[in-house]
């Protein structure tokens, strides 16, 4: 088979939580236009639903939005059954959805850790659990969970976030080992700095800015649609023998 037709992923089925902005926005991007059927899931059905209209409008596959908070267990298997009753099948997962909360611990609430731990966390764990039964019996499925450079490394003053992201690598990992039987890879990406939402509050301080930007090789923090590309790779069948990794892709940050 041609190499590139390893990319293509016409008439996959594809669930991207937190898929709405940010990561999860240009992530789905990439598995429509390879054409992939794409599931928007957020918080917000309406920024579901206008994320999903824009990606059939550009890239032409059919695409859904549906609103899903990932830490409700209802709300998650109910994603689930609505993908299945509109598509008939689901072969990727993507968790891209997640909240960081900064500060010193002692400032920190004991609410506000377990905030983090819950999206970051258990959305991820009620999400891999509610496609298990679907993926296993058709013997096929990708997953990418959505870790952090600080699954690997570590900055002050991010403990909720820090010990959320570990726990997503270690979370992935095991899975790998759990669904290798049934042909089903799981891997994380690993995002350094980039311009999301999330990281509204160091791109609008000047300072803190330029502090990320020296610790970065590259010079520069990435570009929404630069993770494109390594999703794509990790959800199609070019990825055929990738799993249990956790790929950097954060300039270089982790590789100092």
């Amino acid at each position: 088979m041609p190499i590139l037709d390893l990319f293509r992923m016409d008439d996959r089925v594809a669930i991207v939580t937190g898929g709405s902005r940010g990561l999860g926005k240009a992530m789905a991007a990439a598995l429509a236009e390879a054409g992939a059927r794409v599931v928007v899931c957020s918080r917000k059905a309406a920024d579901a639903e206008a994320s999903a209209a824009e990606l059939q409008a550009q890239f032409g596959a059919p695409c859904r939005g549906y609103a899903c908070d990932v830490t409700s267990l209802a709300q998650v298997d109910i994603l689930v059954a609505r993908t299945l009753a509109e598509f008939g099948n689901i072969d990727v997962l993507i968790n891209s959805a997640g909240v960081n909360i900064r500060g010193p611990i002692e400032n920190l609430t004991l609410e506000e850790f377990r905030e983090v731990q819950d999206t970051n966390v258990t959305g991820v764990w009620l999400m891999c659990r509610a496609v298990a039964p679907t993926l296993k019996a058709r013997r096929y499925g990708r997953v990418i969970n959505v870790g952090s450079m600080l699954s690997l490394i570590s900055l002050p003053e991010r403990t909720p976030y820090a010990a959320s992201k570990g726990a997503v690598l270690q979370l992935t990992r095991t899975l790998a080992l759990e669904w290798a039987p049934f042909n089903i890879t799981v891997n994380a990406i690993l995002p350094g700095p980039f311009g999301t939402e999330m990281n509204r509050p160091l791109l609008d301080n000047p300072t803190l800015y330029q502090t990320f930007v020296s610790q970065i090789p590259l010079g520069r923090w990435g570009e929404l649609h630069e993770i494109g590309g390594l999703a794509l790779f990790l959800a199609s069948d070019a990825s055929s023998f990738v799993t249990g990794a956790g790929i950097s892709i954060d300039g270089g940050w982790t590789a100092r």
